[in-house]
């Protein structure tokens, strides 16, 4: 089975345009890559940042769910930990009322915040996280699966009663995702581009020692989130990297801040220390020519053992964006797949 490729968007916000038009920027690029081949869409959640502007995934998902036609559009993810599970489950009837069939529900249980936003967000945010379990239960139960016969709500029904349901992820960048998705025996994506792969063999082998089937999985379903960006050559793609290699230099020091232009991060007059550090990003990165990063994303997809593979590319040059995602999935040869599909 040919692997699939998906894009994963972070509405970053790029130095100098500002948190709207890192907005108008997702809203726009859905619709490429559609037309492009790619099979899914997923929007991150994250607040209180000045990195991100993705804070309500689920009101993404409805405008590119509305203005698209065939792929599929999610979360990657809804952090559960803030939210009741049934507004959860109502939010996303909503959409598959608005997509039947078209909608993925990523869970998390990271905050995709610092702790005072946490708690901002739900009073409850101390023990929260404890109770993952327990509200991915309910959640699947309002979705479709049933409440427990002595739960206290298990009257209360999940509006609109709509005839298909949202397809259900874990996502983790821990062990602790992948327990929870064997457990349930639902799909599960790996972060890799969080951790740099760090832990995450031991984590996605969990997953398929630990697999249960259920309604929702027969067999364990794995893909794995990656941070890749190509150009017709291996030194553009590596110039365009060089704004990502910085901030994520800050991100490593713990600042969280917009994605630098290309102008600004050549200008940056980095210690020999933070030189060596963005150099082993580099290295570890998928950059280079659309053939390099065919080759790199496949050897790790076959690592992981993984069929699918949602693809980050945070750039700050829009247009070089969103070249990367349609020369990728020339190199897959999306389009062909997606016609022959048809």
């Amino acid at each position: 089975m040919p692997l699939s490729l998906s894009v994963l968007d972070q509405s970053t916000i790029a130095s100098g345009r500002g948190p709207a038009a890192a907005i108008q920027e997702t809203l726009a690029l859905a619709p490429q890559v559609e037309a492009w081949g790619y099979k899914r869409y997923w929007m991150a959640e994250h607040h209180n940042s000045a990195a991100h502007a993705g804070s309500a995934p689920e009101i993404l998902i409805a405008a590119i769910a509305a203005t698209t036609k065939r792929i599929r559009v999610g979360s990657a993810g809804v952090m559960l930990p803030h939210y009741s599970a049934l507004k959860v489950a109502e939010q996303f009837r909503v959409l598959e009322a608005i997509a039947p069939g078209r909608i993925d529900l990523g869970l998390g249980r990271a905050p995709g915040s610092d702790g005072r936003t946490a708690y901002a967000l739900n009073p409850q945010a101390g023990t929260a996280a404890d109770n993952f379990p327990a509200q991915l239960r309910d959640l699947m139960g309002w979705l479709g699966d049933g409440l427990p016969e002595a739960h206290p709500f298990r009257a209360v029904t999940a509006s609109p009663a709509v005839e298909t349901r949202p397809e259900l992820w874990m996502l983790g960048s821990s062990e602790y995702g992948a327990q929870v998705a064997a457990f349930f025996g639902l799909p599960y994506c790996y972060a890799h581009f969080i951790t740099d792969g760090a832990g995450g063999e031991q984590a996605m082998e969990m997953y398929h020692q630990g697999f249960r089937p259920s309604a929702h999985c027969a067999a364990p379903h794995a893909a794995i989130g990656v941070f890749a960006l190509t150009a017709p050559t291996r030194e553009e793609a590596r110039r365009l990297f060089a704004p990502r290699g910085l901030w994520r230099l800050w991100r490593d020091q713990g600042r969280f801040l917009p994605l630098p232009s290309q102008a600004e991060a050549e200008a940056y007059d980095y210690s020999p220390a933070e030189r060596e550090h963005v150099e082993r990003l580099a290295s570890r990165a998928l950059i280079g020519s659309p053939a390099e990063v065919r080759a790199g994303i496949e050897a790790l997809a076959a690592r992981y053992n993984a069929r699918e593979v949602a693809v980050l590319t945070p750039c700050h040059d829009a247009t070089a964006r969103a070249d990367s995602y349609r020369l990728l999935a020339e190199a897959f040869g999306l389009g062909a797949l997606a016609q022959a599909a048809e």
